[in-house]
């Protein structure tokens, strides 16, 4: 898939990782639709990031945990670009709690923004990709899907649960649209993260250094491009998942 004219709509995107693929992809010459929560996110700055590139961009509120929003936005992209050609699932929540903490409410609140959330937003775009024969989706997972992260649970349960629905969605929709996940390290610090958080990420990561945003940004586009691709969790974790 050459990105070039195609469209991409991206999840949580107006700052941060999210923002960083999308800028990427606008650089590739790709149109781009992404969504963000609420009024106090910079997505004007961001859209305008975007064509500054040359290309469109289309921001769209939504909040993933509300019944009807993804099939909305799906269709608002669809009425404006006429096709979506790549979907990436970033939205994200990052709750912590020790196991006997955790609410009912949180518990239902990481699994609605971390997995129902892509699971809508992916059924919602498939049946235009699968009509126009072509299409990629990709999961932005994290290693808690495949490490023990004790005081997170509920979050860790609903990545694994991506990553799964992510080789179900690869059977079930190909041979006409791939899905893959990218499985991030450390790649941007919590905006409170102090040294010490910043010195065990550098020293649990087998290259000894943070990544950056743009890494995650580079796979996506290298799963766009590589069309022999599908049911992979690709790690970008500088080795962490080796420690």
């Amino acid at each position: 898939m050459g990105l070039k004219n195609k469209v991409a709509l991206i999840t949580g995107a107006a700052m941060r990782v999210g923002r960083v693929i999308a800028l990427s992809l606008a650089g590739q010459g790709c149109n781009v639709a992404f969504t963000y929560l609420n009024e106090t996110e910079p997505y004007q700055v961001t859209a305008a990031e975007i064509q500054a590139k040359g290309v469109e961009a289309l921001a769209l509120p939504m909040n993933i945990q509300t019944s009807g929003d993804p099939a909305r936005v799906a269709a608002a992209v669809l009425g404006h670009f006429g096709r979506i050609d790549l979907l990436v699932n970033n939205a994200s929540v990052w709750l912590k709690a020790p196991f006997l903490e955790i609410t009912a409410e949180a518990w239902q609140s990481a699994l609605d923004i971390n997995l129902t959330g892509p699971f809508l937003m992916s059924q919602a775009v498939a049946p235009a990709m699968l009509a126009q024969k072509s299409g990629l989706i990709v999961n932005i997972t994290d290693l808690s899907a495949y490490q023990t992260w004790a005081g997170y649970a509920h979050h860790s349960a609903s990545k694994a649960g991506l990553v799964a629905l992510t080789r179900v969605m690869a059977a079930e929709l190909a041979p006409h649209v791939r899905v893959n996940a990218i499985a991030p390290g450390t790649v941007l610090l919590p905006n409170n993260a102090d040294e010490a958080k910043a010195q065990w990420a550098t020293e649990n990561s087998l290259l000894k250094r943070i990544g950056t945003p743009e890494d995650v940004a580079r796979t996506v586009i290298f799963l766009a491009e590589s069309d022999f691709v599908t049911g992979a969790v690709y790690f970008v974790d500088g080795g962490r998942a080796l420690v």
